[in-house]
């Protein structure tokens, strides 16, 4: 039993706590990303766009690479956190408050990236179709668009319904469990209960959300990108980041990383 003192609000309120917890292990996602680039795009990449970026976890490390990097999320304390982590390295506060389904860059970018699942927030298919034709708008000819995402494996097959992890940055640590609450595949949506146990020397917690996601077959993701015009599936990586390990896009893989390439 749990006997933290209990904070019920929105997890991505709380920055600091999400950045530890989702940017621990970002070197292998980062590389696998430079990777990408390199084999799935014809010509240097030199602009990144990351929609729902959150904290920036990725951009600020793409800038220090030396790439232009930018982002948008609903979350104003997100931004905040991820633009004064940009400016702290010397670089433009370039993430805006803004919607992942309704947006418009100024100049197109050669890549973008969206690889923690957070496409599946979009609860319709018309958002979520908004937001891929905002994505090919966005990408010059040629570039790719890596969208990471889990899939409902087909009806028989086991899927993961709890996770947990935990991470230290100094004398903070944060230990967070996701597990599920409800699932209706008929009506395409999942809720999911969300904590982190916070630790430091002085005080303890949890913080408890709940977030709902769109689920998807691997059909219905197909059927989606199809009807979107200018973007193709044009490979498929699972999540253990293997460059010289493309999948197949069957009906067995539950967590899959598209490469959904711009034409």
């Amino acid at each position: 039993m749990n006997s933290l003192p209990v904070i019920d609000g929105d997890i991505y309120d709380f920055p600091k706590y999400y950045d530890l917890v989702y940017g621990s292990d970002w070197k292998a996602e980062f590389d696998f990303l430079r990777q990408l680039f390199q084999r799935h795009v014809e010509f240097d990449v030199n602009s990144l766009f990351e929609p729902a970026c959150g904290t920036g976890r990725l951009l600020y490390r793409f800038a220090r690479a030396g790439l232009q990097v930018a982002g948008n999320d609903l979350n104003r304390k997100s931004i905040q956190f991820c633009n004064q982590r940009l400016a702290r390295y010397g670089f433009e506060p370039t993430a805006t408050v803004g919607d992942m389904s309704c947006f418009e860059l100024d100049s197109c970018v050669d890549a973008a990236f969206n690889t923690i699942n957070s496409f599946r927030h979009l609860n319709t298919h018309a958002l979520a179709k908004s937001h891929l034709e905002c994505v090919a708008r966005a990408i010059k000819p040629g570039g790719i668009y890596v969208l990471g995402l889990h899939l409902s494996p087909a009806e028989g097959l086991d899927t993961c319904d709890a996770e947990s992890w935990s991470a230290t940055r100094g004398l903070l640590t944060v230990n967070s469990r996701i597990w599920l609450v409800e699932r209706n595949y008929p009506e395409r949506y999942e809720t999911f209960g969300m904590a982190f146990d916070v630790y430091t020397p002085t005080k303890q917690f949890q913080i408890q959300d709940q977030v709902s996601f769109r689920t998807y077959t691997v059909s219905q993701i197909q059927e989606l990108v199809e009807s979107v015009e200018h973007l193709e599936i044009a490979c498929c990586y699972d999540f253990r980041y293997e460059i010289e390990r493309p999948i197949k896009l069957d009906e067995t893989v539950e967590d899959v990383v598209l490469i959904l390439q711009r034409t």
